[in-house]
């Protein structure tokens, strides 16, 4: 009877591993790219210790909300969107504020406990989020940056 509960430990353990595998093989082998984060708080009252955020991307004429789009790398290294109707019908982009495009479903970056809020900003920075572009669904958030006058630093988050 111990020897049942063993073998169902080890299934999960391997289920957990084999996603974790799968995610390091996806970072080493999919475009990975910086994309300017719009975070918010979704408000929940049971959210956990993340960071909700909106990714910008580029190819503004694409902003109706409604057309499906698939992401890509540019060579200078931003997010861009392109129409895609046999695409993710759930990947959208929209228009947000100042003039910018993001993508409707939001992204989740969960922090330590121990940590302050990375979203709080002052005044003249930018969350960044590094990410890997899936050939299907949204991006994965692999680390968060600070972008301050004009220069990229990733935030060391352990």
């Amino acid at each position: 009877m111990k020897y049942k509960g063993f073998i169902v430990a080890a299934v999960h353990l391997a289920i957990v591993m084999s996603l974790a595998a799968k995610y390091q093989m996806d970072r080493q082998n999919l475009p990975h790219v910086w994309a300017r984060a719009l975070p918010f708080d979704p408000n929940l009252p049971i959210r956990g210790r993340y960071v909700r955020m909106l990714l910008r991307v580029e190819n503004p004429e694409i902003s109706d909300g409604l057309t499906p789009v698939r992401l890509s790398a540019t060579s200078d290294g931003k997010l861009t969107a392109t129409r895609n109707p046999e695409g993710d019908p759930a990947l959208h982009v929209r228009p947000a504020l100042e003039g910018e495009s993001v993508l409707s479903q939001p992204v989740a970056y969960f922090i330590p406990e121990h940590i302050p809020d990375p979203s709080i900003r002052q005044k003249g920075e930018e969350l960044w989020v590094e990410v890997t572009i899936p050939r299907k669904g949204p991006p994965r958030p692999i680390r968060l940056g600070i972008r301050k006058d004009g220069v990229l630093r990733p935030l060391e988050i352990n």
